[in-house]
């Protein structure tokens, strides 16, 4: 893929930008069993360190036990 220019006009200037690939990124991933009774507690302290929540499914047991599926850069 070609590099393009962006142009940003901020008041009568111009200036142009090359746009480069995105880089690329690396995760890791972890998936967690989800207390109902304390579901933020979990969530945050894994927060806190730097996880995002990507989805919340259904574990093997049912709608009743579930599983957090979380992701967090490597580099």
């Amino acid at each position: 893929m070609a590099c393009r220019p962006a142009v940003a006009v901020r008041g009568a200037r111009a200036s142009v930008a090359v746009m480069s690939e995105p880089v690329r990124r690396s995760w890791e991933y972890a998936t967690i069993p989800l207390l109902i009774h304390n579901t933020k507690a979990i969530l945050d302290s894994w927060g806190v360190d730097g996880w995002e929540l990507v989805t919340v499914l259904p574990g093997p047991g049912g709608a009743e036990q579930l599983v957090a599926y979380l992701k967090r850069p490597t580099n």
